[in-house]
C-alpha cells in the first residue's frame, strides 16, 4: 500500500525514522538532514488526523546512555515540523503504551533510543511485537537502516500484515535507485571513487551491466593505474586487486562501456594538507610522492562525459575533499553535477563520503536526490534483496 492513497484519521501509526543525526559536545545537532528528510511523512499521518508515534536508533549505544539519548534532537525536531513533540524516556512498556493511548490526534511522538534495548539489533520478535502494541499502523521511511534485520526496520512489520507502508523518504530512494538502474535514457554514467577498490567490487561489477560511461577516481584509481604497469609512488594501492582490476577493464571493453580513469594528479610528499604538492601524470608518480587528488586534465576529461549524460550515478570522492589542498576535484565533479542537473539530467548521489561531499559545498539541492542511506544505498544499488524493503513488500 501506499502511503498517498492511505488515510490515517484517528490511527495511531509508528513510523521508524533514521534520526541518527551527528551532535556536538553540547548535545546540539550539527546536521539535520535526516530529520528534514523525515517530515513529509510525519506532515501526511498530522494532516490526515492521525498520531505520529517516531522511534529511531541514535549512535551505538551498550545499553542505557544519557549521551545516546534521543531527548537530545527534540528542539531541533520541533522547529523543523513546528509543533511541539512528547518525549517519552523508554520505546516499550506500560508507561509508553498509556501516554500514547491518552494522546489526541495530531500529537507526535518520539520515543527513547530503540538500541537502549539489544533485542533492537538482534531482530527479536517479542520486542517487535511489544514495539507493535503501540499502534494501529506501520511506516517505515529510515532508508539508512533498511539494509538491516532489525525489530524496528523488518520484523515489526509481519505485525501489520496489511497496515504497512514506505514513507516519503524511502519511496523516493526506491524510485531514484530505480531509475538509474533500470531506465532506458542514455547516456548513463556512475561516477565511483572512494578509498578502496574492494568496498566497491560488486557495485562495480553491477555497473558494467547497466551503464554506458563508468568514471573511477579517488584512492581506487591507483590500482588501476598499477594494473596496466604505471608507476604510483607511495599511493594507495591494494596489491591483492592489481588482477581484479584489469578484469574490470577487460569486462569493460566486452560490455561497450566507456571506463575513463584519472590522466593526471595531484601529489604531495607527506599525507598532510600543508604538504609540499605537485601535478603529475598519473602514471609517473615519483618515489616517495602519493596521489591526493586528480588533477585538472582529468576533471575536464570527466567534465565532458556527465555533461553528455541524461542519468548520471555519483559514489565516492575524487580525492582527499576533507583537506583543501586535496578538494578541488571533488568540488570540480560535484560542480558538473549541478550543471548537468540544471540541464535535465538526473543525478542520484549515495554513499556516505560523496553526500559529506556535496552537503560541505552546499550542492544538495542541486542535484535530483541525495540518498540519506550510505550503505542501504549501495546494497540496493548492488542487487540485495534490503531487509526493511522486503519486510513492507512482503
Amino acid at each position: 500500500m501506499q502511503i498517498d492513497n492511505t488515510n490515517f484519521e484517528n490511527k495511531k501509526v509508528i513510523i521508524r525514522v533514521d534520526f541518527n543525526v551527528p551532535l556536538d559536545e553540547h548535545f546540539n545537532v550539527t546536521d539535520d538532514t535526516r530529520i528534514r528528510a523525515a517530515v513529509p511523512t510525519i506532515q501526511k499521518v498530522l494532516k490526515d488526523g492521525g498520531t505520529a508515534i517516531l522511534m529511531s536508533h541514535l549512535g551505538r549505544p551498550k545499553g542505557k546512555d544519557d549521551k545516546f539519548s534521543l531527548k537530545h534532537i527534540i528542539s531541533t525536531l520541533e522547529k523543523n515540523i513546528a509543533q511541539e513533540v512528547t518525549f517519552v524516556d523508554d520505546c516499550i512498556g506500560d508507561k509508553v503504551k498509556s501516554i500514547i493511548d491518552n494522546s489526541t490526534n495530531g500529537d507526535v511522538i518520539l520515543l527513547e533510543n530503540l538500541r537502549f534495548y539489544s533485542e533492537e539489533k538482534a531482530g527479536d520478535e517479542n520486542f517487535a511485537q511489544q514495539l507493535s502494541y503501540l499502534a494501529d499502523y506501520y511506516i517505515n521511511d529510515a532508508f539508512g537502516t533498511a539494509h538491516r534485520a532489525h525489530a524496528s526496520t523488518a520484523v515489526i512489520a509481519k505485525f501489520f500484515p496489511n497496515d504497512k507502508c514506505f514513507g516519503y523518504l524511502i519511496e523516493k530512494e526506491i524510485i531514484s535507485v530505480d531509475k538509474v538502474l533500470n531506465s532506458d535514457e542514455k547516456p548513463l554514467t556512475a561516477i565511483v571513487g572512494g578509498a578502496k577498490v574492494s568496498s566497491k567490487i560488486t557495485i562495480i561489477e553491477r555497473l558494467l551491466d547497466s551503464v554506458d560511461n563508468l568514471i573511477i577516481g579517488g584512492g581506487m584509481a591507483y590500482t588501476f593505474i598499477k594494473a596496466q604497469g604505471g608507476k604510483i609512488g607511495n599511493s594507495l594501492v591494494e596489491d591483492d586487486y592489481l588482477e581484479l582490476a584489469l578484469n574490470i577493464i577487460k569486462k569493460a571493453k566486452e560490455n561497450n562501456v566507456t571506463l575513463l580513469l584519472p590522466i593526471d594528479t595531484i601529489i604531495a610528499d607527506d599525507f598532510n594538507n600543508n604538504a609540499n604538492t605537485q601535478l603529475v601524470a598519473i602514471d609517473n608518480i615519483p618515489e616517495g610522492w602519493m596521489g591526493l587528488d586528480i588533477g585538472e586534465k582529468s576533471s575536464n576529461l570527466f567534465k565532458d562525459t556527465i555533461l553528455d549524460s541524461k542519468l548520471i550515478l555519483w559514489n565516492g570522492p575524487m580525492g582527499v575533499f576533507e583537506m583543501e589542498s586535496f578538494q578541488k576535484g571533488t568540488i570540480d565533479i560535484a560542480l558538473t553535477l549541478a550543471k548537468a542537473t540544471e540541464n535535465d539530467a538526473f543525478s542520484l548521489v549515495g554513499g556516505g563520503d560523496s553526500v559529506a561531499a556535496i552537503n560541505k559545498f552546499n550542492l544538495g539541492k542541486k542535484v535530483s536526490h541525495v540518498s540519506t542511506g550510505g550503505g542501504a544505498m549501495l546494497e540496493y544499488l548492488e542487487g540485495k534483496q534490503l531487509p526493511g524493503i522486503a519486510a513492507i513488500l512482503n
